[in-house]
């Protein structure tokens, strides 16, 4: 029997992808303090792509526990500028300050996946996309952080390049699915090659 797929997350953009692909599954967060996790990592020095690694790892890891019969995905995103990881802002001040250091440069997405079945990990992978920002004036921030509001503290880089921030971007490299979290083509590769979906 074809174990069935959950989705360790809440993410709406993440449980849109699954469901355009046509994957049949169910979505339960993880319950994991994300900042724990990552707050020895950081400070050990480790990798950007490496943090969303074991963050993927142990969302997945921690719905396994609950559903052990199940093909759990855990994921997770970093962005990173040079050796500076980013979080999310805490306030519009904060997303301000997000977008003048990331004005004018190339920034990083990691997105990271991991597959855990019985506690198990069975596959992991992280895709990355570059993203260079325009240069953006003063003026230009605010008028922006004014029309998008508190959409800016939705994410991690103070923008959605499915809305308004596209804007912000003078090139992109990467691939949709992976500039959302979740990278579709070798998560599916995967899941045909498990069995869990038809081939």
């Amino acid at each position: 029997m074809t174990p069935k797929l959950i989705l360790a997350s809440s993410s709406p953009f993440r449980r849109m992808l699954m469901e355009n692909a046509g994957l049949s599954f169910e979505a339960h967060p993880a319950e994991i303090d994300e900042r724990a996790v990552e707050a020895p990592l950081e400070k050990a020095g480790a990798k950007p792509d490496t943090v969303a690694c074991i963050l993927a790892k142990a969302k997945a890891e921690d719905v396994s526990a609950r559903f052990p019969e199940g093909l759990v995905i855990g994921s997770d995103q970093t962005m990173s500028l040079g050796d500076r990881v980013f979080h999310k802002p805490k306030d519009l001040a904060d997303a301000a300050n997000h977008l003048r250091a990331l004005s004018g440069t190339t920034h990083r997405l990691n997105s990271a996946i991991a597959i855990v079945h019985d506690g198990a990990v069975l596959w992991e992978h992280v895709g990355h996309a570059e993203l260079t920002m325009r240069p953006l004036t003063e003026d230009f921030i605010a008028r922006h952080l004014v029309r998008v509001g508190d959409r800016a503290l939705s994410s991690v880089g103070a923008y959605q390049l499915e809305g308004e921030g596209v804007q912000l971007f003078e090139k992109i490299e990467g691939d949709y699915f992976t500039i959302l979290g979740l990278p579709m083509l070798p998560l599916l590769g995967k899941l045909r090659e498990l069995g869990a979906i038809d081939g």
